[in-house]
């Protein structure tokens, strides 16, 4: 039987398709500048969060678990889960549910699904739920600590940060760094939570150069 499309004879993986993941503002706009930089030319989407921003909610969806179930159920080739802020921490958590077709990462000021308070991480919630009264009550309530997982993944991963973020301070990206396996770090000065829109004209080579880099096949 002919090999899939995506495979290379030599054994290695690349990605057909990125899915990029926004915060919780589900603002899909936040990563159209990234999108049109790129110069790969798997498939983009940018993925919707019902009950998040304009989109809306769905008996379906009801908890943390329901937004990982959808990313993962939208990972049905091999994959680059680009995450930024709440959206990086749905691609570890998909990521760890389909190690198979998860190629790489790129995790944008997130906190990957550590503990950021003893990191320095400015507490967010309140101004949030001010900000963006119709966002789900779960959602503000959830709180998540998967650093005890994250060696399992081995997937090349690229963490993007800003050393002018409150929300989420360098030192959370080198914790990161520290637990994910085959990780690199890019800082940039001045950076804050919005790092990956405002600046994805410089960081956009950064990604593609990276989303280039194989991929063994996991079985």
């Amino acid at each position: 039987m002919p090999d899939e499309p995506w495979k290379r004879k030599e054994g290695l993986l690349t990605p057909s398709k990125l899915l990029f993941l926004p915060g919780a503002t589900g603002n899909a706009e936040f990563w159209k500048p990234m999108v049109s930089q790129l110069k790969h030319r798997a498939a983009k989407a940018i993925v919707s969060y019902p009950g998040f921003g304009q989109e809306p909610a769905t008996p379906a969806v009801t908890g943390f678990s329901d937004l990982v179930s959808m990313v993962v159920s939208q990972i049905d080739q091999p994959t680059a889960l680009i995450g930024q802020s709440m959206g990086g921490v749905l691609a570890t958590c998909a990521a760890l549910e389909r190690p198979d077709l998860v190629t790489h990462l790129v995790l944008a000021v997130t906190s990957g699904g550590i503990d950021m308070k003893a990191l320095g991480a400015q507490d967010w919630r309140d101004g949030f739920a001010r900000a963006y009264p119709s966002l789900p009550d779960w959602f503000l309530s959830f709180k998540s600590n998967i650093s005890g997982e994250l060696r399992k993944l081995s997937q090349p991963t690229l963490l993007l940060w800003g050393d002018a973020d409150p929300l989420s301070p360098v030192a959370v990206g080198r914790r990161l760094l520290e637990l994910l396996p085959n990780a690199r770090m890019h800082v940039v000065p001045g950076g804050n939570h919005d790092l990956a829109h405002v600046h994805a004209r410089q960081l956009a080579p950064l990604v593609d150069a990276h989303l280039m880099q194989s991929a063994f096949e996991r079985s």
